[in-house]
């Protein structure tokens, strides 16, 4: 199909889309450009166009460059599967396997990024044009961006496929925009899923962005944009979530798996929401507002640390101890109000050894209120299988789900360290689980029983 501002990459004229798709796309981008080359022409003249992606496998060779406003790039299928669980599976398994590698539209990245080009360089979809105004609503939707494989970093690690390391990006917008949409696609295997600068109206919802070194990443500076209804996990180096210099962010209705270094990281992220999330994360730094973050909602999540219970994985975490915090604050004014924070993990896997985990650890800031938190933490002896696939996924459905025999396990609930001034916290420990300056920062203690 070659019609009017609408192309089907398996039906254009110029290329080979299974050999690589990036040279097809980048023909018809070129070809949009030449028959629309009028800003002004009766009140439009650059309507864009749309790309179309059918079912099917198309190896990515040449980086796709997108320097038009108005670009729709859709698929008919996010095609998102396990391959970690795949990689991790001895290979005799696999022969009873349905089916192995991702599907539905896949544009399988085939690159080889020298990281001295830049972070660009890896990118399948690379979107850049200066000048103004800025390039504005750009769509991805509906197709699946495979990374393939993982390589051998030279850290050490026991399996190369593992290391989420490869220098691949899936899309990575380099300059300013708006209006940009990235929904129901499928990200695995990348470096960096996602990775968006100077973003204004930016919409990321409804993808399936996971086994990624990082997921998703809010770079430069920017404003108003969302964040919602993704299922998200990056690897145990990178974040789920990360935002910089950014005001007006909604991070909403995400279901956030365990692996990633953090669930969410802020950097200078100013008057922004996280509410309604659902968090899993096998180590500490769930949540962190960093570098004097100010003004944000953090309200009606569900945060959950628990311990890895799949042998292949365990050998890995994000370096941080359990006196970190679960969620960790640096900055002023911000709102910590009804969230349930569950911990729950084996006393022989805290670090440091005999310590009591820190649940909320306001390290600096002043101002901030953090009320009626629910906070559970228990200890249990943790099941660990080395079973692949859906062993795999019975064990860790069935520690998620393991509420019986569970004991007290001590924390400190919230810590508000010295130098910290000003700050509330009500009903969210008891007196002996909170620790605080109560001269310079105002407390309630959450009623105890018979009192």
């Amino acid at each position: 199909m070659v019609r009017e501002n609408c192309f089907d990459v398996t039906k254009y004229p110029a290329g080979n889309p299974y050999e690589d798709i990036g040279a097809v796309i980048n023909s018809i981008i070129a070809d949009i450009k030449s028959r629309q080359p009028v800003s002004d022409l009766n009140d439009g003249g650059k309507p864009g166009a749309v790309i179309y992606i059918p079912p099917g496998d198309y190896r990515l060779v040449t980086q796709v460059v997108i320097d038009v406003s108005y670009l729709k790039i859709v698929g008919s299928g996010h095609g998102f599967t396990s391959s970690s669980i795949r990689f991790n599976v001895p290979a005799n398994e696999l022969t009873h396997w349905h089916e192995v590698w991702p599907g539905g539209s896949r544009i399988r990245v085939d690159t080889s990024p020298d990281a001295a080009d830049g972070e660009a360089a890896g990118a399948a979809f690379h979107v850049k044009r200066t000048g103004n105004p800025r390039i504005s609503s750009v769509e991805f939707a509906d197709f699946c961006i495979d990374g393939l494989h993982f390589i051998d970093d030279g850290s050490g690690q026991d399996h190369a496929e593992n290391t989420y390391k490869n220098g691949k990006t899936g899309i990575y917008v380099g300059s300013a925009n708006d209006s940009f949409r990235i929904t129901g696609m499928g990200l695995i295997y990348l470096e960096h899923g996602v990775t968006v600068h100077d973003a204004d109206a930016l919409a990321i919802d409804n993808n399936f962005i996971a086994e990624c070194g990082s997921c998703i990443e809010l770079k430069g500076m920017g404003q108003a944009s969302r964040i919602a209804n993704n299922f998200v996990g990056a690897g145990y180096r990178g974040h789920s979530i990360y935002a910089e210099n950014y005001g007006g962010i909604l991070v909403s209705s995400n279901n956030v798996f365990p692996r990633g270094a953090s669930s969410v990281y802020f950097s200078r992220v100013v008057r922004s929401s996280v509410t309604g999330n659902r968090f899993h994360s096998f180590y500490p730094g769930m949540l962190v507002l960093a570098d004097n973050c100010c003004e944000n909602l953090v309200s009606s999540n569900h945060f959950l640390r628990d311990r890895e219970p799949w042998a292949p994985m365990q050998n890995y975490d994000n370096g941080l101890d359990d006196l970190f915090g679960l969620l960790r604050i640096d900055g002023s004014n911000n709102s910590v109000i009804a969230n349930h924070i569950s911990e729950t993990i084996d006393t022989q896997y805290i670090k440091p050894i005999a310590a009591k985990p820190v649940i909320i650890n306001v390290v600096s800031g002043s101002g901030n209120y953090i009320a009626n938190n629910h906070i559970v933490a228990t200890t249990e002896r943790s099941q660990i299988s080395d079973a692949p696939d859906s062993a795999c996924f019975s064990t860790q459905v069935g520690a998620l789900l393991s509420t019986n025999s569970l004991k007290a396990l001590e924390v400190t609930a919230v810590l508000v360290q010295e130098g910290s001034v000003r700050n509330v916290v009500l009903d969210s420990g008891g007196d002996e689980h909170v620790e605080m300056d109560k001269i310079v920062n105002a407390f309630r203690a959450t009623p105890s029983f018979g009192t």
